[in-house]
């Protein structure tokens, strides 16, 4: 419900994916059988259509039957954090969450098992709070294998010295990325400060010294102790029959005993600041930041939906007071505001992004007197009407999306209780303007603020905490609202949704329309509209850029603020860009106002306002954004990467790759003028596609469409811009980031391949089995799993659809000083897919996991909708898709090796590294102290 602060996620690194091992753990022992309990489970509470059950050894069992979906979602929450752990432990909640994807006896390969049966799975890891969930296709006997594989890694988990070794180095590799960017190490820094005794001020992922050095003892000491049913919440949410699922729970998870001794609760509180704290950071970096940190209550506490809304009033863009007081004034390029609800009291954050020239001071002492001296100002009935729109827009989403919802009872169960997301709900629908300003008052002081400065204060004024309070207490007879309307089970094979797709024509629009019942009756829509010809656009490109990013910031007859106010109001999700060739509109909203939506895009594509005030603050946010980045591997090295298989399209082109500096002085330069005339010459829909999938009512939707866009032409003529194959020589590239503890690596060469091509069918279950999969592909196993030299590593092969343009492609980030290493195991992984090719056993599993990911893929509505619409402008259906795996189901591993021979060529691989490599040569090449350890 709370926006991050600027880099917060990267900053703290809240979630990691896990990891694949094998071994026993010599400590860790199975836990002995007991009796599942007999009968059925009476509910403990409901809440809104989700119900908790109570087994008995303390789990807590939540289920929220959602039969409009084609999945099921299994989270299983453990109350273990970073807060829970001890000196010499940082990150040990971390580390253990990768290492229980490393298998039990029953499941010794997580990974491969998850991508057999169409899993999305992963692990995050949070101060509260660890869980683990998997989404899969919904099926008894998917729901079965699922209970029964989290109740067996709760408690017989492999926690092996030999899969620490490895993981660590992968865990590592994961800190050093956060490592690269200065403005998530300044927010990890002033939590440090701001935390003196609490481990809130630690960071999930942990530090290096403890990473490294942790003994395996103590990992399974810390499994032991926080791994068991009364410490945990199991959520089962999606398409699923509950009594079967309370039998199934009873007869898995009901088998788990509790160890005999009570677990002991963290008891250390952070005590009232009595003064301000600063900190000062100096790393390699193109932009400064400012970071200020406020302590408030624990997110249980009747104060944090006014904390809620403050950090919206504040914080908002456009209509927030920091965006108005910084950005606007020019004082800095992007300024926020985001909160951290916790268990314990967490902080209210206010970030600010300068550009160069921006002077440090002056937005500093704009932020502090914007948020000090809040109070002052009384807040207003609109500016808090409006933050409680967008925060009641949240949550609506939220329960609208079951398993989305699944997850975020996650949060919720580890500040305190579940429910609490809906209590929380009502009580900021109960806040007034005068609670907003007494809340600022109250947490919003000098003494309780962490920047970096200590002024002495001869009176101090502090910001002491109310006292705790009592969850239970406050949640008896709590009842909540009435259940979310339920929609149909609906299939999501490519005959049974080709059987319901109504396909029309508006002039040059093509419709491709699904109407079905959804849950909270929903509809989302895509609208791709298309112009121009390579002649007519070329040199066009940052002008058309502006043009769409601007489209929403205002129209003839409505602000940027009204805008987003109205699909607040609206509880719609719009998003919409444009280009040189097009523009694209994607629509998530209910049934009921999908009318007055579709007329508000109407408005936006049809009458911009192109504001010269809007433009300026776009362009100083665009330039913002990239000069940060300027230093920054990932970005480097793809510009870099993409200039070589990109390089043949003259300057100017669509399609052109620019350097970094080409595309920071085209924003630079290109004028409001320039925007408004591109708009004026291209914008129309005489070419386009619009799809719709969800509740709604096809005839009238075809008519509206109609009315809104059917009198609507662009002026200028429209011939699609192809794609060119460019067989471009392999070339090395190394690209020096000085101070940057985590490097890039990028492989690939084009390929000369459509997506009908006889081969495109293997050469996806190739590539899914080289560099695809959960975990489990052969990059994965060697580079990230056996090696341990990367956290993040894949291949990726793609086709044209129209012209025969595709590549192949391998991704990693790892430690400079491994870069050979690293390149080396690809090119050995490589070779061997391509001359001895993969066996029977992973072939038949990669399929079936491969056709789980396409089924699933296409129960998503958006994602259906973005389908349908692809395919009107592609000249094809979904019979596409059913051919496809009809082919793909009879193919054999020689069929796939063959097929990869004849595309792929590790002779042919450009490769683009983007580090610090001469920071580590220079390390490498340190002399040993006489001191130091063999």
């Amino acid at each position: 419900m709370r926006r991050a602060p600027l880099a917060l996620v990267s900053a703290l690194l809240l979630a990691a994916a896990p990891a694949l091992a094998q071994g026993p753990a010599p400590a860790a022992k199975p836990a002995p059988a007991a009796k599942a309990p007999a009968g059925t489970l009476a509910p403990v509470t409901s809440v809104e259509g989700i119900t908790e059950y109570r087994l008995p050894n303390g789990l807590r069992v939540v289920l929220f039957p959602d039969p409009t979906k084609p999945t099921v979602t299994v989270n299983v929450t453990y109350f273990v954090g970073s807060k829970h752990e001890g000196y010499g432990e940082a990150g040990m909640a971390h580390l253990l969450e990768h290492l229980l994807f490393k298998g039990t006896p029953k499941h010794k390969n997580i990974p491969q098992l998850l991508t057999e049966r169409g899993a999305r799975p992963n692990g995050t890891t949070w101060m509260d709070r660890t869980n683990y969930f998997e989404t899969l296709p919904a099926s008894d006997a998917n729901l079965s294998w699922a209970l029964a594989f989290e109740a067996d890694r709760m408690v017989n988990s492999f926690i092996a010295k030999k899969d620490l070794d490895s993981e660590m180095t992968v865990v590592r590799n994961e800190l050093e990325r956060g490592e690269n960017d200065p403005h998530s190490v300044l927010f990890r820094r002033v939590m440090s400060a701001a935390y003196l005794f609490h481990n809130y001020g630690k960071p999930t992922i942990g530090t290096r010294a403890d990473l490294e050095n942790v003994p395996i003892e103590r990992l399974q000491a810390f499994y032991r102790k926080h791994y068991r049913p009364d410490n945990a919440m199991l959520v089962v949410a999606g398409r699923f029959e509950e009594a079967r699922a309370l039998k199934l729970i009873q007869d898995t998870f009901g088998r788990v005993r509790p160890p005999r001794e009570p677990l002991a609760r963290p008891y250390t509180e952070e005590p009232t600041q009595d003064g301000e704290r600063e900190v000062t950071l100096r790393r390699v970096g193109e932009t400064a930041a400012i970071t200020a940190l406020y302590h408030v209550p624990e997110g249980a506490h009747p104060d944090f939906a006014t904390i809620d809304v403050l950090t919206e009033v504040l914080g908002d863009v456009p209509s927030g007071r920091l965006y108005k007081a910084l950005v606007e004034s020019k004082k800095a390029a992007r300024a926020g505001a985001s909160n951290l609800q916790l268990q314990d009291p967490g902080v209210l954050v206010f970030s600010a992004q300068l550009r160069e020239g921006q002077s440090v001071e002056a937005a500093r002492a704009t932020l502090l007197q914007t948020v000090e001296e809040a109070a002052r100002t009384p807040f207003t009935a609109e500016e808090v009407a409006r933050a409680k729109t967008s925060l009641a827009k949240q949550v609506e989403l939220i329960l609208n999306d079951s398993e989305r919802a699944a997850i975020i009872l996650s949060e919720w169960g580890a500040i305190g209780d579940w429910r609490l997301l809906f209590l929380h709900r009502d009580r900021i629908e109960a806040v007034k303007p005068e609670d907003v300003t007494r809340v600022a008052a109250t947490y919003l002081k000098t003494s309780n603020r962490t920047l970096g400065q200590f002024i002495p204060t001869p009176k101090p004024d502090r910001a002491e905490l109310p006292p705790r309070v009592q969850v239970a207490s406050m949640l008896q007879g709590y009842t909540g609202r009435a259940a979310i309307a339920q929609g149909e089970a609906f299939d999501p094979s490519p005959a049974n949704i080709e059987s319901r797709v109504e396909r029309s024509q508006l002039g040059g629009l093509k419709l491709a329309l699904l109407p079905k019942k959804t849950r909270g009756e929903m509809v989302s829509v895509v609208l791709n509209l298309r112009w121009g010809t390579e002649q007519t656009v070329l040199g066009k490109e940052d002008a058309a850029e502006m043009a769409g990013a601007l489209l929403m910031r205002g129209t003839k007859t409505k602000s940027r603020q009204q805008i987003q106010d109205a699909l607040d109001r609206l509880k719609a999700r719009v998003g919409m860009d444009g280009g040189p060739l097009g523009a694209s509109v994607s629509v998530e909203v209910k049934r009921e106002n999908l009318a007055e939506v579709l007329k508000l895009v109407a408005e936006v594509l049809r009458e911009p306002a192109f504001d010269a005030k809007e433009f300026a603050l776009l362009q100083q946010e665009r330039l913002a954004a990239m000069e940060k980045s300027r230093s920054e591997p990932d970005m480097l090295g793809n510009y870099a990467f993409r200039r070589v298989l990109s390089g043949h399209y003259p300057k100017g082109h669509p399609y052109y790759a620019p350097t970094v500096e080409e595309a920071i002085d085209g924003v630079k330069t290109v004028t409001v003028e320039q925007t408004r005339a591109f708009y004026r010459d291209f914008y129309g829909a005489s070419q386009g596609e619009l799809a719709a999938v969800g509740d709604f009512d096809a005839k009238a939707l075809s008519g509206l469409v109609g009315e809104l866009f059917g009198g609507w032409k662009s002026p200028a003529p429209y011939a699609r811009v192809p794609q060119r194959f460019n067989d471009v020589a392999p070339q090395a590239q190394a690209v020096e980031t000085p101070d940057k503890a985590n490097a890039l690596f990028l492989a690939g060469q084009n390929l000369k391949l459509k997506d009908n091509d006889p081969d495109w069918p293997a050469l996806m279950l190739g590539n899914f089995m080289f560099g695809g999969g959960f975990l489990n592909s052969r990059l994965a196993t060697r580079i990230r799993q056996k090696d341990g030299l990367s956290y993040g590593v894949n291949s990726g092969l793609s086709a044209g659809a129209l012209d025969e343009v595709g590549t192949f492609t391998a991704y990693a980030i790892y430690a400079p000083q491994n870069a050979e290493r690293l390149e080396a195991a690809l090119r050995e992984e490589l070779s061997k897919a391509l001359d001895k090719g993969f066996t029977v056993e992973e072939l038949q599993k990669a399929r079936s996991g491969l056709l789980e990911y396409r089924q699933t893929g296409r129960a998503q509505d958006g994602g259906l909708a973005r389908t349908l619409a692809n395919y009107l402008y592609y000249g094809r259906t979904l019979e596409f898709d059913a051919a496809l795996e009809q082919r793909m189901a009879k193919l054999t591993v020689e069929d796939v090796r063959k097929a990869l021979a004849r595309h792929v060529d590790p002779n042919k691989l450009t490769v683009v590294k983007a580090g610090d490599f001469a920071g580590a040569k220079k390390k490498a090449q340190a002399p040993v102290p006489a001191n130091a350890a063999p």
